[in-house]
């Protein structure tokens, strides 16, 4: 038998889906790691990778989205924690594995959303002036 680096479990029922490598592209087109046969995933949808013993899912610009817990992950990385659940167009999956079996050590990686964060406030914000403080 193969090994596995984790499972991806319908929510809602269905057959688990077995994570075989590292490294997986996700989507519609037959060539894909893991082929999702549904009209709304697109033909490579997303990406999902293991960093530093955690799974990532990068989105490959697809045109429903990939989210992680509701929110819409962009083209960066976004970090799958055991449990968590992913979607894929509209199609949910609860993202079974443990870190320690995939090699990690240590607290979990960081996201690299930084840049979003940075972005979305402006430069008096960034600084520490652009927010109103009351007196005391």
């Amino acid at each position: 038998m193969s090994q596995k680096f984790g499972e991806l479990i319908p929510v809602g029922g269905g057959d688990p889906i077995p994570l075989l490598k590292k490294t997986l592209l996700v989507g519609r087109r037959e060539t894909c790691d893991v082929v999702l046969r549904f009209a709304n995933v697109s033909s490579n949808h997303c990406q999902l990778y293991v960093k530093q013993g955690y799974w990532f899912v990068e989105d490959q610009s697809s045109r429903n989205g990939t989210k992680v817990n509701g929110k819409r992950v962009r083209e960066t990385d976004k970090r799958i924690d055991p449990g968590t659940v992913i979607a894929i167009a509209k199609h949910e999956y609860e993202l079974h594995y443990d870190p320690l079996d995939l090699g990690a050590t240590g607290p979990p990686p960081s996201e690299n959303n930084q840049a979003e964060e940075i972005l979305s406030k402006s430069l008096l914000e960034r600084a520490g002036i652009g927010t109103t403080r009351r007196k005391s």
